[in-house]
C-alpha cells in the first residue's frame, strides 16, 4: 500500500464530506443491481462493470457463448433506467442503411426524407457485431467515436446518453469478420461472459419453468446519468499530477513491448493506447464512488485493469502457441509495476 504520506500529498480525495446526494446516489445504484437481478440470476459483476461503464460514457463488449444472458441483461438495464432501446442482429447481408438510417424519397410531398435507423436511441445492441462486413462496422465507428451519423450529405447528432453494447461468440467463426482495432479500441470494456454456477443455473432453470414475469421499477433516468456523470467528475477530479493517475498511465504504458518489460516482451505485438488510459482512470473513479469510497485506490485500478485492457493488447504467436491470454499478461503487469514512484 501507499504510505500514508504519499496518500495526503497525491491521492485523488474528495475537497468536501460526503453529501446526502452523493449517498442517494450510492443507494440508486444497489436499486438497479437488485432489480437487474430480478430478472438476471448471478452476472453479478459484468452487470456491475456495465454499470460503469454506462456511467462513465463507455462502450461495451460482452463475449461469451451463446445463452448467458447477455442480450436480456442489456434489455434489462434498459427497462430499470427508463431508457430508449434498439437491437440489432448483425449479419453479412447488412448494410450502414440498416444501422443509420437513410434518404428515401416520398411520392406524397415529392420531396426527399430521412428515415432514422435503430442507432437513434440510448442504449443499442449490437447482436453478434462480427457477423458485419466493414462498411457496417466503419458506420458503427462513427457514431461511436463521435455520436453522429452521416445520412447522404448530412450530419444527424445522436443522444446525449449512448451507449453501443456489442456481443460476440467467442466459437464462431464461419461467417465471421475480425473486427477492426480501431473499433475495438473504441469499447471501455470486454467483458467476459462465464457459465452460471451450479446454483444459479438452478434458479434459472426454476424461474423458467414457472414462466415468471418481473416488474421492474425505474430507478434512473437517462437525464438523471448524465447528471451523475458531471457530479462525479466534480467529487472525483481527476489531477495529472496525482499518484493514481501517474500510475494508471504507467500501467498502460508496459503494455507496450517497445517500453522494454522483459516478461512480456516477446508476448506482446502491440500494447494498450491512450485511449486505455482515460478509460482506466474514468472507470476507476465510478468503480470507487459506486463503492463508497473516498478516494480512488489502486485497489480499484486493479478491478477495472482487466475489462479495460484485456482487448487492446494484441498477443504474438509466441503467446498464442504457449497458451497465454491477455488477462495473463495483465497480472504480470500489475504485480510488476510498483504503486509508488
Amino acid at each position: 500500500m501507499w504510505s500514508s504520506h504519499e496518500m495526503g500529498v497525491n491521492k485523488i480525495v474528495r475537497q468536501q464530506p460526503k453529501t446526502k446526494d452523493e449517498n442517494i446516489i450510492n443507494v440508486k445504484v444497489e436499486k438497479i443491481k437488485k432489480e437487474v437481478s430480478k430478472v438476471i440470476v448471478g452476472q453479478e459483476e459484468m452487470i456491475e462493470s456495465i454499470i460503469v461503464a454506462l456511467i462513465s460514457d463507455g462502450h461495451i463488449l460482452l463475449e461469451g457463448y451463446p445463452g448467458l444472458g447477455k442480450t436480456i441483461t442489456v434489455k434489462t438495464v434498459a427497462r430499470v433506467l427508463d431508457a430508449k432501446f434498439q437491437r440489432v442482429q448483425f449479419t453479412p447481408d447488412l448494410i450502414p442503411g440498416d444501422i443509420t438510417g437513410f434518404e428515401m424519397w416520398d411520392p406524397e410531398t415529392r420531396k426527399s426524407r430521412i428515415q432514422k435507423g435503430p442507432v437513434f436511441t440510448n442504449l443499442l445492441l449490437a447482436d453478434e457485431i462480427n457477423r458485419a462486413p466493414a462498411k457496417v462496422q466503419s458506420a458503427l465507428l462513427e457514431a461511436m467515436q463521435e455520436k453522429q451519423v452521416t445520412i447522404g450529405r448530412e450530419t444527424y447528432q445522436l443522444e446525449k446518453l449512448f451507449l453501443v453494447l456489442a456481443t460476440q461468440n467467442p466459437i464462431e467463426i464461419s461467417g465471421t469478420y475480425l473486427l477492426p482495432e480501431a473499433e475495438i479500441d473504441r469499447f471501455m470494456f470486454k467483458l467476459n461472459v462465464h457459465y452460471p454456477t451450479y446454483t444459479n443455473e438452478r434458479e434459472i432453470t426454476k424461474r423458467q419453468i414457472r414462466d415468471e414475469d418481473a416488474t421492474l421499477d425505474t430507478i434512473l433516468t437517462p437525464k438523471e446519468v448524465l447528471a451523475l456523470r458531471h457530479a462525479i467528475a466534480e467529487w472525483f477530479p481527476l489531477n495529472e499530477d496525482s499518484a493514481i493517475v501517474k500510475y494508471i498511465a504507467r500501467i498502460v504504458r508496459a503494455t507496450r513491448p517497445e517500453e522494454g518489460n522483459g516478461d512480456i516482451k516477446n508476448l506482446v505485438m502491440y500494447g494498450a493506447s491512450p485511449r486505455a488510459t482515460i478509460a482506466l482512470a474514468k472507470a476507476s473513479r465510478v468503480y470507487a464512488f459506486i463503492h463508497g469510497d473516498e478516494m480512488v485506490l489502486p485497489e480499484h485500478v486493479h478491478k477495472m485493469a482487466y475489462p479495460a485492457l484485456r482487448h487492446r493488447i494484441i498477443l504474438t504467436h509466441e503467446a498464442e502457441s504457449q497458451g497465454i491470454d491477455s488477462d495473463s499478461i495483465i497480472k504480470k503487469i500489475l504485480q510488476k509495476i510498483p504503486r509508488l514512484e
